[in-house]
């Protein structure tokens, strides 16, 4: 409002009214910060709503494809649901960069505007509406769900496997044939996972009974465990950057919130989607078993981390702020000029930054730069404000209001194209991962270990990671704000510490995942070799036994 913009103002300490604590009092009573946490508590309940509500997609949906497809589509079928989910995010950040360009009280918009534009940073957009669209829009793909049928009818391959299996066990029942000690390992084991399949479901208490010892049978698993590591770490990864990737941009490179947000949803969701969908080709194209599957996630982490490096040198420091950082060899208004701020009484806790275009310096408000007039030049679509009489600043102005555009905005497609990248590749991943799980465990704990690996993400990676890389951020930061005697938000950061820290963290969580990926390489590969020395082991035992048998008797009494 405009009696915003003439309390930023060089003013005489004698011109300046009495401050009136009631305001400041209102503000900070203990009131409004019950109404603050009944806000996040709603919040938190909204959320939890969700997470309970994408059960039924994921985990169990993998779960549910896996059993009812044949397993060379399985993969494919896999990838599409993957690729449909990351859809959403994407579609997420295109609408919210659209709504962010809305102020956020948009049925209280004056009729003339805000003197603001969306590069301000008090500009605040409109960040509810997309909630109402979202949440709109889920309740509306929920309904088809009510119109499943209780059985999904199976694939024709996966059905007759079944059917083979069930007819196999029903003559060796009848007719006494193929004991136990008589059949091969492979025909028992393919025969006990067909009659898994079909049997009936187990009661709650049932379930109660066997759920430990299946838990640890489960833990227990290298592979799994290994698996579940890798995603975690690269969860971790994508959780930190879903959650301040957009303000990594605004501040590193000097965007808008809403461009922000466009750029990911048009850049790096896509790539993800394309990354996932060609893991589940390549899995069914090439028919890939569990050793190509992990050699794969580990190519694909290795070119995702090698990525990584150029991100650390793709940015350039924090421009000059007057009081707060200084660029050797440059001197700013103040210090330029003694005391031209000391006719003037400059709040501590405004914050309405101008800039200087031809020094490049910034000042808090346009009192820490000795202004005393405000002149508003309207446009077609927007207006835009300068302070003129400015005694900090070498002819006296006009300086225009708002921060100073950062010298490597030319920059951020350049860094989004390599985020992309490494995304595309960390996705390939994807689907390869969930494949070494859902072979690797019991058909019978199929269900029971996806749901396991989801919980762990979530505990171990999307709950802790925003949390270390907000952590993290807070530490690069040189200005806080103060609200009612507290830190508040953060004004300006070191951008240097920023991106060092920021890309530092992401690069230690891609190098986990490829630990984890190697090391699940290295134990295939020794399995593979045992099961080589067992067959081995087993031919030469056969070819005794032939021999021993004589001459006289037929091959095919000697059965295995």
């Amino acid at each position: 409002m405009p009696q915003d913009f003439e309390a930023s103002l060089c003013q005489p300490t004698t011109s300046v009214p009495a401050p009136t604590p009631a305001p400041s009092n209102s503000s900070c009573s203990s009131y409004t910060e019950a109404q603050h946490l009944a806000v996040v508590g709603i919040m938190f309940t909204a959320q939890t709503l969700l997470g309970v509500g994408a059960v039924p997609i994921q985990p169990f949906g993998i779960s549910y494809i896996d059993d009812f497809a044949h397993n060379s589509n399985s993969p494919l079928y896999l990838g599409i649901l993957f690729a449909v989910t990351m859809m959403g995010p994407g579609l997420a950040y295109g609408l919210g960069g659209l709504m962010l360009r809305l102020y956020v009280d948009i049925d209280r918009m004056p009729e003339g505007g805000i003197s603001l534009t969306s590069k301000d940073p008090r500009w605040v957009g409109a960040w509810w509406l997309g909630f109402l669209v979202s949440a709109g829009a889920v309740a509306l793909a929920a309904v088809p769900y009510f119109f499943f049928p209780r059985e999904m009818p199976k694939e024709k391959h996966e059905l007759r496997f079944r059917q083979r299996a069930l007819a196999a066990t029903a003559s060796s029942v009848s007719k006494g044939e193929d004991s136990p000690a008589e059949q091969t390992p492979g025909e028992s084991q393919e025969k006990q996972d067909g009659l898994t399949q079909i049997a009936p479901d187990l009661t709650v208490i049932q379930f109660i009974k066997v759920f430990p010892r299946v838990l640890l049978r489960t833990l227990r698993h290298p592979i799994f465990l290994l698996v579940v590591l890798s995603q975690v770490c690269m969860s971790s990864t994508v959780a930190g950057m879903a959650t301040f990737l957009p303000k990594f941009l605004e501040r590193q490179f000097s965007v808008t919130a809403s461009y922000a947000n466009l750029l990911i949803g048009c850049l790096s969701i896509p790539s993800a989607i394309v990354g996932i969908v060609v893991g589940g080709i390549l899995v069914k194209r090439f028919h890939l078993g569990p050793m190509r599957c992990g050699a794969l996630c580990l190519l694909g982490a290795l070119f995702c981390l090698l990525l990584s490096l150029p991100l650390f040198f793709m940015g350039c420091s924090t421009h000059e702020i007057a009081g707060i950082t200084r660029q050797p060899g440059n001197l700013p208004g103040p210090e330029l000029f003694p005391a031209c701020t000391e006719p003037c009484s400059c709040p501590l806790d405004d914050f309405n930054p101008v800039c200087d275009p031809r020094t490049h310096v910034e000042y808090l408000t346009p009192c820490q730069a000795g202004c005393t007039g405000r002149l508003v030049q309207e446009a077609l679509d927007k207006s835009q404000v300068f302070y003129t009489n400015c005694s900090c600043i070498v002819g006296g102005g006009p300086v225009p209001a708002g921060a100073c555009d950062s010298a490597c905005s030319h920059l951020v497609l350049p860094f989004m194209l390599l985020v992309s990248l490494g995304a595309a590749l960390a996705s390939l991943t994807h689907t390869p991962s969930f494949i070494l799980i859902l072979r690797g465990v019991k058909k019978e704990d199929k269900t029971l270990a996806v749901g396991i690996q989801f919980m762990l993400l979530r505990v171990l990676a999307w709950m802790p990671s925003p949390v270390l890389h907000g952590s993290a951020i807070d530490t690069t930061c040189v200005h806080w704000a103060q609200s009612c005697g507290r830190r508040a938000v953060c004004r300006y950061y070191d951008h240097d510490l920023l991106r060092n820290r920021f890309v530092g963290l992401q690069f230690f969580f891609k190098m986990g995942s490829l630990a984890c990926f190697a090391l699940i390489l290295v134990i295939l590969r020794q399995q593979d070799k045992e099961e080589g020395t067992q067959v081995t082991v087993s031919t030469s035992g056969l070819q005794q036994q032939l021999l021993a048998s004589g001459p006289g008797k037929k091959p095919e009494e000697s059965r295995v």
